[in-house]
């Protein structure tokens, strides 16, 4: 009985955390860039976020390609040609 009481008390309750997350876009913003950060130094999170960006997040993998296919495509021109 005591058990389930502490396991109750530990549990963090996230829906606010995530209802605010979807309420203001800048709170989203940093705690991408925050989590972003954390992943980059991990090689194997980045692996797996970008699996999961790739299998279930459609939208955002588009956008991803077509941002690295723009910025590749401006990498090809001269700088005198308004290549950046």
């Amino acid at each position: 009985m005591k058990t389930e009481e502490l396991k109750e008390q530990n549990r963090i309750d996230l829906e606010p955390f995530y209802q605010a997350l979807e309420d203001d876009s800048k709170l989203l913003e940093e705690a991408l860039e925050i989590l972003l950060g954390m992943v980059h130094f991990e090689p194997k999170s980045v692996k797996k976020l970008a699996l999961v960006i790739k299998e279930d997040s459609r939208n955002l993998y588009n956008e991803i390609a077509e941002l690295s296919k723009s910025n590749q495509d401006k990498g090809n021109t001269p700088s005198c040609c308004g290549g950046h």
